[in-house]
């Protein structure tokens, strides 16, 4: 899912897996800094065993395969040491394996191998919705189609609520009254890894495809794709990435809700994570993400 997210172009400027300096860069800084200022909030990164790693010793390139098959070549490798506790303290603000992103992290290798990434033809998962899996330059493409004079993304990982649609149909209201003519919604489900019990993509792609059938979002001016990028649950750190992607894609303004990438703590007493509305307050104060309009919300609720 990593490969797929550089290979399409959602993390620009990087051009692979992050090597040492860029890494630093980002779990410093949360930015790339060698050509501007460049908002990459969370690190992009190959983990490798110690036994892989010394096979690899001294190879300029290597083949990357999923199962079995060959997806992309690694140019020009550097080795440096994976220190997760210190990775998922600067990301989480946490490091306990009830967290099952952290967990993921505890058991992967212990060193990290970034370089050049050359991706070796369009990465598809024949599983029914690849027509879905738009790039940024095709999205870009079809917002010109569309004539579109303003794009605003909505990220989300869950079914759309009547609470969404009202986040979106509001903001839709808001650009129209500013004199946009042809604002466009680019909804924009997450379709990575996501934990086990969220809903699974299959059911959540046909209730977006459903609301937009029944008009609850007009289906004239949305685009329904999916986003690749796996979910970390990192709160504020991780929803500047989930801005700074939809960035490639053209879009100009974000709608940002509730505790974004958030999640329940794992240990007692139940609590969120993270405070609901940092996510927020700190997308707004971000760097490297002028070309955004940050568009917050607060919480919709009913009169009953």
């Amino acid at each position: 899912q990593w490969l797929q997210v550089l290979g399409e172009g959602w993390a620009s400027p990087l051009t692979g897996f992050m090597r040492e300096r860029e890494y630093l860069q980002c779990q410093h800084f949360n930015c790339l800094l060698d050509d501007g200022v460049t908002n990459q909030s969370v690190p992009i990164v190959l983990p490798i065993s110690t036994e892989d790693k010394e096979k690899l010793a001294g190879c300029k390139e290597f083949t990357l395969r999923y199962n079995g098959v060959a997806k992309a070549i690694i140019r020009d490798p550097e080795f440096y040491e994976h220190r997760k506790e210190e990775r998922c303290a600067r990301q989480f603000g946490m490091f306990n394996d009830g967290h099952p992103y952290i967990k993921m992290i505890n058991d992967s290798g212990d060193w990290l191998v970034g370089g050049d990434v050359d991706v070796l033809g369009r990465i598809l998962w024949n599983d029914g919705l690849d027509q879905y899996r738009l790039t940024p330059n095709q999205l870009r493409a079809q917002f010109r189609e569309m004539h579109a004079d303003a794009v605003f993304a909505f990220q989300l990982r869950n079914p759309v609520h009547n609470g969404h649609a009202l986040l979106m149909n509001d903001c839709k209201r808001q650009l129209v009254e500013r004199g946009f003519k042809k604002p466009v919604l680019l909804l924009h489900p997450l379709g990575g890894w996501t934990k086990d019990d969220d809903v699974p993509l299959t059911v959540r792609m046909e209730q977006h495809k459903a609301i937009m059938d029944e008009g609850v979002l007009d289906p004239e001016s949305t685009v329904l794709a999916i986003f690749p990028s796996p979910m970390m649950y990192a709160g504020p750190t991780e929803v500047q990435w989930h801005a700074k992607a939809r960035m490639s894609t053209g879009a100009n303004f974000y709608i940002v809700g509730r505790d974004p990438a958030g999640m329940p703590h794992p240990d007692p007493p139940k609590r969120d994570i993270y405070e609901p509305t940092h996510g927020g307050k700190v997308l707004k104060m971000a760097p490297g993400l002028t070309q955004l309009e940050i568009i917050p919300f607060k919480v919709a609720a009913y009169d009953m």
